[in-house]
């Protein structure tokens, strides 16, 4: 066996979009994993690297060949392919020449529709160096880049103008030529602490090479975990604790390839700000690690990461104090400013700010969140006016300074606002809340005033932009509904709220300007709705529900959320019993068996005329059953009420061992037939247990 080989592939570039940098290494990577597989290439480690000037892999263990491979072509059929003399006819040449052999060299395959030319060969695997460029090529082509860019007279295309381009399989170059720069053996490190060209001896030193002598740690997850230590320890130096997210940490990796934390101060007296737009303007506008105490008080503190160490730390220090100074005086301006207006004054205004175009103003969009959040208090039991009130000030801080600087504090700041104005605390809290949950994993709204108003913001963007035809279609969601929907869902079910969803959606609908009917949109939300809740269920990290368990369900088209899901655990609690398997494949069975007989289930069994045993003991437990479980049904205890069910499974399978439905007695065959839909629509109500493989 040829001995493995270490192969590296390097695209240097200019800086690359921090924000898409880690997205763009992972699918790099991922793209030339399915290409390795593809070609049948065997490999031991793949190792992806991503800097500011640099996409990179490097795989440890390739084969240097493509094993052979068995090729095998049908061609033609004999009678088509053999004129009468034994010769071949223009077919039979024609295949033979596309396996590249001469006639006599192809063979028969009988089957059971004739005999066909065929041809089987061997074919040797071709060797790495001949198939990697091309899946270099077709990895960068596939990578998700919204937006390519040219440069200089070629007509190459990439995210940023590439200015080298690493090849190398061992200490080999592998002749490749992408985007018009052939490939060679010199990276290049530091844009400013290491400006010659270095030359890589070796695939497998390429990381070294560079963190020793090019001051590049290229190792997206090593520099990420370096900037977290540190920045950690250099807070806990200053007397506290860094303040950051994820997303905040990966676009910092992104911009350094050589991470040195760097402490800074700003004034004290802009404490004084809401905590997030301190912790907006620090991290979402310079990218620096606001430091809170022990207490989660914030202080005039940051750490900033600057991309290459400094002979005097003190100058770099105050020049990123200068740059944030004017960034938290105009905060405070904003803030200052804003509150000299209430937001109930800035209702009016809403009425000239377009939300969309076929779907009126901000203040019509207010005016019908509040005449939704009132239906959904009523049908809560709440309090519908703080609802209502929240509703009507709930887009007014979108006129503020301070939200056009920071659009996303929109919501944060309302509710600052509307406590500055003595609003209610359950009205400001609802305004804050109203965007719950942002992202997926975020938290929910906390008090029922705020889910009122979450739902009811949700129900309305949802079936508006449904009701103008701009549902989400592939990746393409401008109106954020995937969220929306997913978010409304969580709230009902994470909070226990019995909200008819359909019913709350065609409330919504009839008040979108144009639609003239409103169950149609409604219909196509609630379905779009129950497409989110089943990644909700089945894609789930912990405990993910079956598509099947899933399916049985949503068969019965609950419409209440909560519903759906008390329904879904009764239905795994069931398929884990032993009568489970038994009971759904007679459910089938029953389902077959009245559809195949077109019964309409117009009648009830009549006892007299049952005549086998054991029809009249099954008949007599469902009688005995029935009334308890219909009681258990209503009172929405399903998972009871399907374990009571499951004590039939003895009675069940004795009635199709022994008793014939389908009898030469129309009668008969009619109650029968009446038994069997009875005992159906008891197990029919929670769930299409027939959809069920267990």
């Amino acid at each position: 066996m040829a001995e493995r080989r270490e192969w590296l592939v390097e695209i240097g570039t200019e800086e690359l979009p921090p924000r898409a940098l880690k997205r763009l290494g992972e699918a790099f990577a991922q793209a030339l994993v399915d290409a390795l597989n593809e070609a049948g290439l065997g490999f031991g480690k793949l190792h992806s690297y991503a800097t500011p000037r640099r996409l990179a892999v490097r795989v440890s263990g390739l084969e240097p060949v493509q094993p052979e491979r068995k090729v095998s072509r049908r061609g033609p059929p004999v009678a088509v392919a053999i004129d009468a003399d034994g010769g071949p006819t223009r077919a039979g040449e024609k295949f033979a020449a596309g396996c590249g052999v001469s006639f006599d060299q192809i063979g028969r395959l009988e089957t059971d529709k004739g005999v066909y030319l065929f041809y089987e060969d061997v074919q040797a695997g071709s060797r790495a160096e001949e198939l990697l460029p091309g899946m270099v090529e077709q990895a960068l082509a596939a990578l998700p880049v919204p937006r390519r860019m040219r440069w200089g007279a070629s007509d190459a295309e990439f995210v940023r103008p590439v200015h080298w381009v690493v090849m190398l399989l061992d200490g080999d170059i592998v002749p490749a030529t992408l985007f018009g720069i052939a490939a060679g053996r010199h990276t290049r490190g530091h844009r400013f602490l290491a400006r010659e060209p270095i030359p890589i001896g070796q695939a497998a030193d390429y990381p070294a090479l560079l963190e020793d002598g090019g001051f590049v740690l290229a190792d997206f997850a090593q520099r990420r975990a370096q900037i977290e230590s540190s920045v950690q320890a250099l807070a806990e130096e200053i007397g506290g604790q860094p303040l950051y997210d994820d997303d905040l940490l990966d676009e910092v990796t992104a911009l350094v390839e050589w991470p040195v934390p760097i402490a800074g101060q700003f004034e004290e007296r802009f404490l004084a700000l809401p905590r997030e737009v301190l912790a907006s303007t620090l991290q979402a506008h310079q990218r620096y690690f606001p430091i809170e105490d022990a207490n989660g008080e914030l202080l005039p503190r940051f750490i900033t990461v600057s991309n290459l160490p400094s002979r005097d730390p003190a100058q770099v220090t105050a020049g990123n104090e200068r740059v944030v100074r004017p960034r938290l005086s105009d905060a405070a301006f904003f803030y200052d400013s804003d509150r000299r207006h209430t937001l109930a004054s800035r209702f009016d205004g809403l009425a000239d700010v377009v939300f969309q175009k076929k779907l009126g103003s901000l203040q019509d969009k207010s005016l019908r969140v509040a005449a939704l959040a009132a239906d959904l208090a009523g049908s809560l039991g709440i309090d519908a006016a703080p609802a209502v009130r929240a509703a009507r000030l709930a887009k007014c801080d979108l006129s503020t300074a301070m939200v056009s600087e920071f659009p996303d504090l929109q919501g944060v700041m309302g509710r600052y606002y509307a406590l500055h104005d003595s609003e209610p605390q359950a009205v400001a809290d609802a305004i804050g809340e109203q965007y719950l949950p942002r992202f997926a994993g975020d938290v929910l709204p906390s008090a029922e005033t705020g889910q009122v108003l979450a739902l009811a913001e949700k129900f309305d963007t949802l079936t508006g932009i449904f009701a103008i035809g701009q549902r989400p279609s592939g990746t393409r969601d401008p109106f954020g509904l995937r969220r929306s929907a997913l978010g409304a869902l969580r709230i009902i079910i994470e909070h226990e709220l019995d909200l008819d969803l359909l019913r709350h959606l065609q409330l919504a609908a009839s008040r979108i300007p144009g639609v003239k009917d409103g169950g149609e949109v409604a219909d196509q939300v609630f379905d779009y709705m129950m497409d989110r809740l089943r990644a909700y269920y089945t894609e789930a990290d912990k405990n993910p529900v079956a598509a099947e368990v899933f399916d049985a369900v949503l068969a019965r088209r609950p419409t209440a959320p909560l519903d759906f899901h008390r329904r879904l655990q009764a239905v795994e609690s069931f398929a884990a019993l032993p009568a489970a398997e038994s009971l759904s494949a007679a459910n089938k069975r029953v389902a077959n068996i009245l559809r195949k007989a077109g019964y309409d289930g117009d009648r009830n069994p009549d006892p007299a005329r049952l005549v086998e045993p054991e029809e009249k003991r099954l008949y007599k437990e469902l009688d005995q059953l029935r009334h308890e479980v219909e009681a258990l049904l209503k009172a929405r205890e399903y998972r009871l009420a399907l374990e009571r069910l499951a004590t039939l499974r003895g009675s069940v399978d004795a009635f199709f061992d022994k008793v014939m439905v389908m009898a030469d007695d129309p009668e008969l065959q009619r109650n029968r037939l009446a038994l069997l839909s009875q005992m159906r629509e008891l197990f029919l109500h929670t769930a299409d247990l027939s959809r069920l493989s267990v």
